[in-house]
């Protein structure tokens, strides 16, 4: 059952949306924060980005959903002066001049082994592990998507914390593979974080209309 909290919580959330006619619960500002004033960064200052806001940023997104709640997501936080000079090496050239400034550097990379949290985190089917992700082929397939999902929900969660994000798939990917990974990991991306500096925005490109997207049968 929910909690009295959360209960609470909605029917106030309702209330206001009642009240102001929007189909949405969620208030504009929080709209604009996610979604319609929020870019990719292309360049930072250096205010730097703590582990603690990290932290928050992943207990927030954490509760996005994956199939059988397998949370196949893993993050390297590339933080050495070291481990950066490494990893700009295997970026694509154009992505090496802002990664090598960004605050904080993240690789995004899904775990093609998140069976082996399976017991822990789906206690109610304990088969699971077993009966569905026996094979490495669909443990791949499964992990690239939802670890996509759970990218996406990283990448909102940085703006929720008032950051900005820059991903990035412009890399050499077996070789971050090779310097940071191992073999039962992938890259999905890797995403330059922090407070936008100067110039960081490209012109805002089109989307496509709702009429060309949704369609009903």
């Amino acid at each position: 059952m929910p909690s009295t909290t959360a209960s609470t919580t909605t029917a106030v959330a309702a209330s206001s949306q009642e009240a102001s006619g929007s189909p949405l619960l969620l208030e504009p500002e929080a709209q604009d924060l996610l979604f319609r004033e929020a870019r990719t960064a292309n360049t930072f200052t250096d205010e730097p980005v703590a582990d603690e806001q990290i932290q928050a940023i992943y207990d927030l997104v954490k509760y996005g959903p994956t199939a059988f709640n397998q949370s196949p997501l893993r993050v390297v936080l590339v933080r050495s002066v070291e481990a950066r000079a490494r990893l700009v090496a295997h970026m694509a050239e154009g992505n090496r001049p802002k990664t090598a400034a960004a605050p904080l550097v993240a690789i995004l990379a899904t775990d093609h082994e998140f069976h082996e949290e399976l017991p822990r985190l789906v206690p109610y089917a304990p088969e699971a592990k077993d009966r569905y992700f026996s094979e490495r082929s669909v443990r791949e397939d499964s992990a690239l998507l939802n670890g996509a999902l759970q990218a996406a929900y990283f990448l909102l969660g940085i703006r929720a914390a008032g950051l900005a994000a820059g991903p990035m798939t412009g890399y050499d990917a077996d070789g971050i593979r090779k310097e940071f990974l191992d073999e039962d990991h992938a890259p999905l991306m890797v995403v330059n974080i922090g407070r936008p500096g100067p110039n960081a925005w490209f012109p805002r490109l089109p989307r496509l209309p709702y009429g060309d997207v949704v369609s009903s049968v």
